[in-house]
């Protein structure tokens, strides 16, 4: 794959580089009470938007299938939501007694706290990643970060609920009624999403720049991004042991969902939450910041290690079937 064809495929990495060089190059564009007033466009219609578009995009048909699968549903809600947040949170109390970056620091159980994606080209990572994040996600960050988020605990759901739980519903009555045309004109939801979502990591990131009190050191960052690599490369390996135990009964295909499903982590749900629950907070770029390296590293891991995973489960699933066919009777 040419350098030009790599760039297209992954141009949402480029264009997360490109937004920030230009936050750093223009801050005043983009900060509350700029010309764009992201007070309004962002905080109410870009995530809005977002999730109206989701609404559209989300096949219930397909939720409804997924969700019959309870047992691994459950694995990776108890794995995404309790296990992942707590070892982060144990793991964060070791590192703080390290020169990084506090702000990074909380920025990484903020990334532990976070649902899965919404879509993924796994339909299962579709039923583990709504409506659990939308009221879970909140709780876990008041809970581990409680003391930093400035704004109240009711004006946080009431949000929530109306920029994204309302335009969820919405995009989903409206889908029922024109569900033909898209699936014949088949619009490009996820690109959509991505260009919001870039509109939103901007203006974040314009407030970081027009403030002087903000500073963030190379080291802390490089030891943020090693971190990052490693914790998902572990839980990715945990996660891998937990679903292949003998008396675990999930089949091979189900421990690939589980692998993804349990360690990726929303970027499209996480940033606009992480704006609605630090809301005028002067550090919420720096908290940003893990959750914005983590998910390059997880497209970046998924890419490199699917060759290896599928291969896995191929032989896997001839080994299955060679084991449940029929021994031949022996010829006396």
């Amino acid at each position: 794959m040419g350098l030009l064809e790599r760039l297209r495929k992954e141009w949402f990495i480029v264009g997360i580089v490109l937004v920030i060089a230009v936050a750093r190059l223009e801050p005043a564009v983009g900060v509350k009470g700029g010309p764009l007033k992201p007070e309004i466009t962002i905080t109410y219609i870009a995530v809005s938007a977002i999730f109206f578009n989701s609404g559209l995009s989300l096949k219930t048909e397909e939720l409804t299938s997924a969700l019959m699968h309870v047992k691994l549903h459950l694995f990776v809600q108890i794995f995404t939501l309790v296990f992942f947040p707590t070892a982060i949170w144990l793991f964060l109390q070791l590192l703080s007694i390290t020169p990084i970056n506090e702000w990074l620091l909380k920025g990484l159980q903020t990334v532990g706290c976070m649902p899965p994606p919404v879509s993924s080209a796994v339909i299962l990572t579709k039923a583990v990643g709504g409506n659990e994040g939308i009221v879970i996600t909140p709780l876990l960050l008041l809970l581990f970060l409680g003391s930093s988020s400035s704004v109240p605990f009711t004006s946080i759901f009431s949000q929530l609920f109306m920029t994204v739980v309302v335009p969820l519903i919405i995009g989903q009555i409206v889908r029922r009624y024109i569900k033909d045309w898209l699936e014949r004109k088949k619009p490009p939801f996820g690109t959509i999403s991505s260009c919001v979502l870039l509109m939103i990591i901007y203006t974040t990131f314009c407030d970081t720049f027009a403030n002087p009190n903000i500073d963030l050191d190379k080291f802390s960052l490089i030891l943020i991004v090693f971190i990052i690599f490693s914790v998902q490369m572990s839980f990715m390996f945990l996660t891998f042991l937990f679903s292949t135990r003998n008396n675990s009964s999930f089949t091979p295909a189900d421990t690939v969902a589980i692998i993804f499903c349990s360690t990726h982590k929303s970027l499209t749900l996480g940033i606009p939450m992480l704006k609605i629950v630090f809301m005028g907070y002067e550090h919420l770029s720096l908290i940003s910041v893990p959750l914005l390296i983590y998910h390059p590293a997880q497209i970046l891991l998924g890419s490199l290690l699917v060759p290896t995973i599928k291969s896995w489960m191929v032989s896997r699933q001839k080994a299955l079937k060679l084991t449940r066919q029929p021994k031949a009777p022996v010829k006396v």
